[in-house]
């Protein structure tokens, strides 16, 4: 009921402020959608943060399926924020976030205090599987509306995989400077697990079983390994191209049809960056990331 009354504010806003210049319109739909961010940031027993393109949606099945074992949910949605705890109360809310419009509207832009109080899973991957992996949703699957709202490349632009990945409003100078602004600012943080894409895919059973463990929700072994098998790779394809997870969220599903890069279920692949560029411009890239991502991160 709470989304309902947010999305009539939000349109409603929109529309009234029609004939003002796009910034200002812009200005204020990103405030609207971060005092929303900031009312479930308060409100969720943790938080699971990181850039688009991350393996969110594949750890969201996973946590989907588990809590369903665990708390005797029906499979029939994706667990977004406090559904689950409407089924049964001992479920955890959980705000999936990229942190995108929080910041408009606290005015916090160069911290994280935002998060300070919270218990937060910050997800990562590779910058330069992300900035690869986000050319293709900016393509294929981001509404023209949405690419204008984050100030993306206008929809339609002629614009090569090479330019976009090392393009500073959209690409990988972006994606390692906010890896950076998060681990720069953990000292800061009371309770913040930082967790790679790459040893999901390597261990996934462990992966899976810390974030559990983190987020105080940790239960058995079988009921861990039965949430990795539905949620493996190919199983997660099939589940995809066959809709056997109720898309409530819009979040699966081919956006062009036989085209599988408009799959939100793409490729899934560790270093895949490298199949899209020569030796040089992959040079570039690599050198990139050696002189602005930090080290600590793992991935130099």
């Amino acid at each position: 009921m709470q989304d309902f009354w947010y999305k009539a504010r939000l349109y409603g806003t929109v529309g009234a402020v029609f004939f003002l210049p796009y910034e200002q319109k812009k200005q204020i739909e990103r405030k609207i959608r971060g005092k929303e961010e900031l009312r479930k940031l308060k409100e969720a027993d943790w938080v699971l943060v990181s850039w688009a393109k991350s393996g969110r949606t594949w750890l969201r099945v996973m946590l989907s399926h588990y809590y369903q074992q665990q708390f005797q949910i029906p499979q029939q949605h994706l667990l977004d924020f406090d559904n689950f705890k409407r089924m049964n109360p001992h479920a955890p809310s959980v705000f999936f976030t990229h942190g995108n419009y929080l910041k408009d509207y606290t005015g916090n832009k160069t911290s994280k205090i935002d998060f300070y109080s919270k218990k937060v899973v910050l997800l990562i991957r590779d910058p330069r599987d992300v900035a690869v992996s986000q050319f293709f949703q900016w393509k294929f699957r981001m509404s023209p509306r949405k690419k204008a709202l984050n100030e993306y490349p206008a929809h339609g632009s002629d614009i090569s995989i090479f330019d976009f990945v090392m393009n500073n409003e959209c690409g990988l100078p972006k994606v390692i400077d906010y890896f950076n602004g998060w681990l720069n600012d953990k000292g800061n943080m009371n309770d913040l697990l930082i967790v790679r894409y790459e040893d999901m895919r390597s261990k996934t059973e462990t992966a899976l079983s810390t974030i559990l463990d983190f987020t105080e929700t940790s239960g058995t072994t079988q009921q861990i390994r039965d949430t990795v098998e539905f949620a493996a790779f190919q199983n997660l394809k099939k589940h995809e191209s066959q809709q056997t997870i109720k898309n409530n969220l819009g979040r699966l599903g081919e956006k062009q049809k036989g085209n599988p890069d408009s799959s939100k279920v793409r490729r899934a692949k560790v270093g895949g960056y490298k199949d899209y560029f020569d030796a040089q411009q992959i040079q570039s890239i690599d050198e990139l990331m050696r002189e602005r991502l930090s080290p600590e991160l793992g991935y130099h």
